[in-house]
């Protein structure tokens, strides 16, 4: 009976162990496993991984936008950052439903959630509120826009699929007009602050 218990209690503690492993992974990478795993030893593999690698984490980064773009409608001070919030909405939610449909013409999985960068990012800024959430959501559009516009220009480069390509180089204009304007309200911000914590002169 003891061997008998003692086989039952390694294969549970393997069976936690394979589970806590696969909670580890985020949904981002989950996703690309899942598409890595269906082309594996084709033709197809090499091309079919990096148009995955690209779509799951735009996939990623567009439900990031529209969830802190609803947020900062909700949340901001600054009308410039509640009118930004919203031009990240309508513009994000186009292309998320323009990657879904090409993910499905494509036969690609995309994460049915956020990674965990992107979920850690939300998190941060639902505890903020007021001027405290304009200046963290504004450094975090500028940095992000920053990567997603390399990000979406690689992709418009170097990826063989001409209509993911396609898709990428379309979306860089939209990307790269968020972050002109991310940059010109996070100046702004940082200009009042600069103002806000410098005594008049008598």
């Amino acid at each position: 009976m003891k061997k008998i218990a003692s086989t039952w209690t390694i294969i549970g503690a393997l069976l936690f162990g394979t589970a806590a492993c696969n909670q580890e992974k985020g949904a981002v990478e989950e996703a690309q496993e899942v598409n890595e795993q269906r082309v594996e030893d084709t033709p197809m593999e090499e091309q079919v991984d990096e148009a995955s690698e690209f779509m799951t984490k735009a996939a990623s980064g567009g439900m990031m936008e529209v969830e802190l773009g609803n947020l900062a409608q909700q949340k901001a001070q600054s009308p410039d950052v509640k009118d930004f919030g919203k031009m990240m909405v309508t513009d994000h939610t186009k292309a998320n439903d323009q990657l879904k449909q090409l993910a499905a013409q494509k036969n690609i999985t995309l994460p049915d959630s956020m990674s965990d960068k992107h979920m850690d990012h939300v998190k941060e800024l639902r505890e903020k509120a007021g001027a405290d959430f304009d200046d963290a959501y504004m450094d975090l559009m500028v940095s992000d826009h920053e990567e997603d516009v390399e990000l979406f220009k690689d992709a418009a480069e170097d990826l063989e699929d001409a209509e993911i390509k396609n898709f990428a180089a379309t979306t860089v204009a939209t990307l790269q007009k968020h972050l002109d304007r991310a940059r010109q309200i996070n100046d702004a911000l940082d200009g009042d602050n600069t103002n806000a914590g410098t005594p008049a002169d008598q």
